[in-house]
C-alpha cells in the first residue's frame, strides 16, 4: 500500500512538472566572453537535475568503494555466525539423540566460529565425557572456563556433575566449593552436593545438606528420610570405635529418628558391641512399641539382662499381637534356651521353622537337641541349615 502511494506521487508529480514546462517560454542567457549561449529554462533545469543526480551517484559509488571492506567484514561475520548456530543447534540435536560423537563435533565446530562459546564448550564436554574422551572433556572445560571468568557458575556445576558421574568425589566437591563461595541460593547445587557428600560417604555433611533442603523445601519428605535414615545407621556403625562418640552421636538423633527400625538397630548392635546391654534394651523395647520389625526383635534375644524371665514375658505378650512372626518365635527359643527351658524352646524354635525355615533357627534347634541327648536330630538340622546357608 505504501509502495502504490509513492508511485502515485511520483506520477502525480511527473505530470504536474510536464504541464508546467508546457506554459514555461523563459530561457537562461550563459555568457563567457566571447562566448554566450542561450537555452531555454526547462533544458537548464533538467540539465541541472541530471548534473545533480550524477554528481550524487559518484559521491555514493565513491563512499561505498571506501566503506566495501567494512561491508565484506559485516558479511562474513554474518556468515560465521550463521553457521555458528547451525552448528550449535546440530549438536544440540545430535546430543539428545545420543549421536555423541556427532554432536562432540559440531560442537567443536561451533566453538571455534565462536558461537556461544561457554555453551559450545560446555556441550562439547559433555558429549566427550559420554564418549569417555576425559582428556577432551577437561580441554572442553578450560575452554568454558576462558568464555566466561565473570559467570562460572554453569561452568562450575557442569564440572561438578560430570566429575561426581564419573565417580571423582574430591574434585567435584572441590567445584561445588567453588560455586558455594559465589551463590549460596542454589538449589540445584546443593542436591548435586548432597548425592557427591553421600557417594563419598562423608555422612556428617550429608545430614547437613538434607536438612537445608528440608528448610527450602527442595527435597521429597520420603527422599529425604530415606538417607537420613542411611546417614545415621552408617555414622552410628563407623562411630562404634570410640565408645563416648558412639554414645553422644545417639543423644544428638531426635526422638522420632530414634524409633525408625533401621537406626534403632544400628544403634542396639552397637550397644551390644560395647557390652552395653540395657541401652540396646531400652532402644529394641522403645522401636518396637513403635513399629513392629521382626529384624529388631531378633536382636530382643541377643540382649540378655538381669532378668531373663522377664523378657521371656514381654516377648510372650507381643506374641500374642504377632503369632506368625518367626523371628519373634526364634528370639523366644533362644531366651528359652538360655533359662534351660527345653521343652518351651523347642517348641518355639519348631513353629519358627515351620512359618520361615532360617539358618540361625536350624543351628539353634540343633545346640538344643545335642544338649538333650539326640544327637541324630541335632545332626539333620545341622545339614539342614549347612544347606540353606550354601542356597542362600
Amino acid at each position: 500500500m505504501k509502495a502504490l502511494f509513492w508511485i502515485l506521487a511520483i506520477l502525480a508529480a511527473a505530470v504536474a512538472l510536464t504541464l508546467a514546462a508546457g506554459h514555461n517560454a523563459g530561457y537562461v542567457l550563459l555568457v563567457y566572453p566571447p562566448y554566450r549561449a542561450e537555452l531555454s529554462l526547462n533544458l537548464m533545469i533538467t540539465l541541472l537535475l541530471a548534473a545533480f543526480a550524477a554528481a550524487y551517484g559518484a559521491v555514493r559509488l565513491a563512499l561505498h568503494t571506501l566503506h566495501l571492506p567494512a561491508y565484506v567484514r559485516t558479511f562474513r561475520e554474518a556468515r560465521r555466525r550463521d553457521k555458528g548456530r547451525e552448528a550449535l543447534d546440530g549438536a544440540l540435536l545430535s546430543f539428545y539423540e545420543g549421536r555423541y560423537a556427532t554432536a562432540e563435533k559440531q560442537a567443536a565446530a561451533a566453538l571455534d566460529l565462536q558461537a556461544s562459546p561457554l555453551a559450545s564448550a560446555l556441550l562439547a564436554a559433555r558429549a566427550a565425557h559420554e564418549l569417555k574422551g576425559y582428556d577432551r572433556r577437561d580441554g572442553y572445560l578450560v575452554q568454558a572456563e576462558r568464555a566466561a571468568r565473570e559467570h562460572p557458575e554453569a561452568r562450575l556445576m557442569t564440572q561438578a556433575e560430570l566429575l561426581l558421574d564419573q565417580r571423582q568425589f574430591q574434585p567435584a566437591l572441590q567445584a561445588l566449593k567453588e560455586l558455594h563461595s559465589l551463590t549460596r541460593k542454589n538449589v540445584a547445587a546443593l542436591k548435586l552436593e548432597l548425592k557427591a557428600q553421600t557417594q563419598a560417604k562423608n555422612w556428617d555433611q550429608a545430614l547437613t545438606l538434607i536438612t537445608q533442603l528440608e528448610k527450602r523445601d527442595a527435597i521429597d519428605p520420603v527422599q529425604a528420610a530415606q538417607q537420613k535414615i542411611l546417614a545415621h545407621q552408617e555414622n552410628l556403625r563407623r562411630k562404634q570405635q570410640d565408645p563416648a562418640e558412639f554414645r553422644a552421636y545417639w543423644q544428638k538423633i531426635s526422638d522420632a529418628d530414634k524409633t525408625d527400625a533401621k537406626i534403632a538397630r544400628a544403634a542396639a548392635q552397637g550397644f551390644l558391641a560395647l557390652r552395653e546391654c540395657e541401652a540396646a534394651m531400652e532402644i529394641i523395647t522403645a522401636s518396637l512399641a513403635s513399629h513392629w520389625d521382626s529384624e529388631v526383635v531378633g536382636l530382643y534375644g541377643e540382649c540378655l539382662g538381669k532378668e531373663v524371665l522377664k523378657q521371656i514375658e514381654r516377648a510372650e505378650n507381643w506374641l500374642k499381637q504377632h503369632p506368625e512372626d518367626a523371628a519373634l518365635l526364634q528370639t523366644l527359643g533362644k531366651l528359652c534356651m538360655k533359662q534351660e527351658l527345653w521343652g518351651k524352646a523347642q517348641s518355639y524354635l519348631e513353629a519358627s521353622l515351620s512359618i520361615e525355615p532360617s539358618v540361625e533357627a536350624h543351628l539353634a534347634l540343633a545346640q538344643l537337641l545335642e544338649k538333650i541327648g539326640r544327637s541324630d536330630e541335632a545332626g539333620r538340622h545341622y545339614r539342614e541349615g549347612m544347606g540353606l546357608l550354601r542356597a542362600g
